[in-house]
């Protein structure tokens, strides 16, 4: 699954996620998009920063890219849902997203970065995948203009 950040006509800025970058212009095109905040169907793609994470194994736990720079290497980026859902809400959010990512797509364990650069250049049929690559197999696919994401690490992950 990919990450876009979206805009419509109107300036509203909102994601979404798709299976590949064709299926968000197919439905770009189509007029299949629609604006959550103002209903508009005239939809493009914004300006957005990669995300980057690696797989468990490595030194270091796996971090999102802060949209600014933390001082020590040890901190995470953390959130306190002041006025917005409540920490159970968003955790059931992040398994709801992460189980549909693992029944709706291919493992290819530690195979992933090879089998996303041969989905990018069209050698194997596009497709879901999940699995595992370490921080710069993930830097290199998004120099590549590749697209990926972390899967998000619940709190029963971490026993």
């Amino acid at each position: 699954m990919i990450k876009y950040s979206l805009r419509c006509d109107q300036d509203h800025q909102f994601e979404g996620w798709f299976r590949n970058s064709e299926d968000c212009e197919a439905q770009t095109r189509a007029g299949q998009l629609e604006c959550p905040f103002c209903g508009s169907s005239h939809i493009e793609k914004s300006l957005m920063a990669p995300r980057v994470s690696g797989t468990r194994s490595q030194d270091a736990p796996a971090q999102q890219v802060p949209s600014q720079p933390i001082a020590a290497q040890d901190q995470q980026p953390v959130a306190l849902g002041a006025g917005g859902p409540d920490p159970q809400q968003l955790q059931s959010m992040l398994r709801a997203f992460r189980d549909h990512v693992v029944n709706n797509a291919d493992y290819v364990g530690n195979k992933f970065a090879e089998e996303a650069r041969k989905m990018h250049f069209n050698e194997v049929e596009q497709r879901g995948i999940y699995g595992e690559a370490s921080i710069e197999d993930v830097k290199s696919l998004v120099e590549d203009g590749i697209d990926c994401l972390p899967l998000p690490t619940l709190p029963e992950d971490q026993n």
